[in-house]
């Protein structure tokens, strides 16, 4: 039997999560998650994740229907960031790239446009 293990969202109640494609190993993402997030995400098989610009939880896909389903959630040795295996459906980045990760610090474009956020956030 195991034990669930207590996370630490620290003083300000959140913690950053990465979104990785469990298949490809591809980083998609990185969002912040509150406890009520995380006990959504467990309940609910989605990822959901907290806005610190919106001050608000949020289900990825519920307005574009990109979203994340979960496969596992890790925690790292000191349980304060949290590791989402997700099975990505459609684009990760709300500009319409797979992932947020697309570019560069040079500038360089390296990632897959895969929607058009004109379309989807009209």
């Amino acid at each position: 039997m195991t034990d669930d293990v207590e996370v630490d969202f620290g003083e300000d109640g959140l913690v950053p999560a990465v979104a990785q494609d469990a298949d490809s190993g591809e980083v998609l993402m990185l969002a912040y998650v509150s406890p009520e997030a995380l006990e959504l995400t467990r309940e609910t098989g989605r990822a959901h994740y907290y806005s610190r610009s919106r001050d608000e939880l949020w289900e990825k896909g519920a307005t574009s229907g990109h979203t994340q389903s979960i496969r596992e959630v890790r925690v790292d040795c000191d349980a304060d960031t949290l590791l989402y295996l997700v099975d990505q459906t459609g684009g990760a980045c709300h500009t319409g790239h797979r992932s947020c990760f697309y570019r560069t610090v040079d500038g360089d474009d390296v990632g897959e446009r895969v929607f058009d956020p004109d379309d989807v956030y009209e």
